[in-house]
């Protein structure tokens, strides 16, 4: 059977750092408040004029590198963000442009925290489906440009950034041992919309907003959707905890990825944590923390990688593929 491999990775964060010692200055907060309830010591924030696809772009082209092949080779490119460059064209476009891709399509999706983990699904069915070979999926956000930085709640946990998989379509023998995306797992409840929110847009008020989050009951779904889905992907491929060699979740809050691993029985040592250095970077982090595992050597070729995430919807997922 026809297997989407991991052969290419990526990533990107811009250049200015903000601290926690700096955030305390600009709200009322300090470092052991924000350390104590997410983990996190400081987050990347874009430049003035750099772009969501700007970041995508640089992602990209790293990706593309990794993997030894060029613009001219792909058949598709998608972007996950939900802070695109404008509301129309699609992010993607721009991208496509930026690398010097004349052939193929691209497209951007929106699944806000779980955007990477939706995007990776579809490329993966593109790729079953024979419509495309090679596919470039890239997480990237500027979340910086819809903080109300005046609202300490909120503007502490967020970040930029971009991260970029290639995916190449490869033979497979059609069970555990291949390499490749083995299975992927989504969901979404619209019941639970107005629990973490941007709260306008072109349709509501004609403006962008600004982030919006009732956190006790994002943390208490977050831990329980993410136990569930994970289980769910152990289940359909008839391994357990033991036969993961990593876990890369989203990087949203180190409380979360603590309580979902103990629920689980995964060793902390197997998880990738980046959260304390990125914040969340929403689509951009599980793309991110794996470029990052993938180039220290941590996550090697033939590994077990679970991927997970969730984000406003609520949408949640899990993809599991052996690198």
């Amino acid at each position: 059977m026809i297997r989407s491999q991991l052969v290419g990775f990526g990533s990107y964060l811009p250049e200015r750092v903000i601290t926690n010692a700096e955030m305390a200055k600009m709200v009322d907060t300090s470092d052991e408040w924000i350390v104590e309830r997410t983990g996190i010591r400081q987050r990347h924030v874009a430049a003035e004029g750099q772009l969501t696809s700007d970041l995508a772009v640089e992602a990209a082209k790293k990706a593309l590198i990794y993997a030894g092949v060029s613009a001219a080779q792909l058949d598709m490119v998608i972007v996950a963000t939900a802070t695109p460059d404008n509301t129309f064209p699609a992010t993607a476009a721009k991208v496509q442009a930026g690398l010097g891709m004349v052939g193929g399509f691209a497209f951007d999706i929106q699944a806000v925290c779980s955007g990477f983990i939706y995007a990776l699904a579809t490329a993966d069915n593109f790729i079953k489906a024979g419509q495309a070979k090679n596919v470039l999926v890239i997480g990237a956000e500027t979340f910086s440009r819809i903080l109300d930085w005046n609202d300490r709640t909120t503007c502490v946990l967020f970040g930029d950034g971009a991260g970029a998989v290639l995916l190449r379509a490869e033979n497979g023998k059609g069970d555990i041992t291949d390499r490749g995306i083995l299975s992927s797992h989504l969901h979404s409840d619209g019941r639970h919309y107005d629990l973490l929110k941007v709260n306008a847009g072109p349709s509501r008020g004609q403006t962008v907003g600004h982030v919006y989050m009732e956190g006790r009951e994002v943390f208490r779904h977050a831990v329980t959707n993410l136990t569930s889905v994970l289980e769910e992907t152990l289940a359909a491929n008839g391994i357990g905890p033991s036969d993961i060699d990593w876990v890369v979740p989203h990087q949203a809050n180190k409380r979360i990825l603590d309580s979902t691993a103990r629920k689980l029985n995964f060793p902390s040592e197997r998880v990738v944590v980046t959260v304390d250095r990125h914040a969340n970077t929403s689509a951009a982090s599980v793309p991110l923390a794996l470029a990052e595992a993938i180039g220290d050597g941590r996550i090697k070729q033939g590994d077990m990688v679970l991927l997970e995430a969730m984000g406003g919807g609520f949408t949640w997922g899990a993809a599991l593929a052996r690198i």
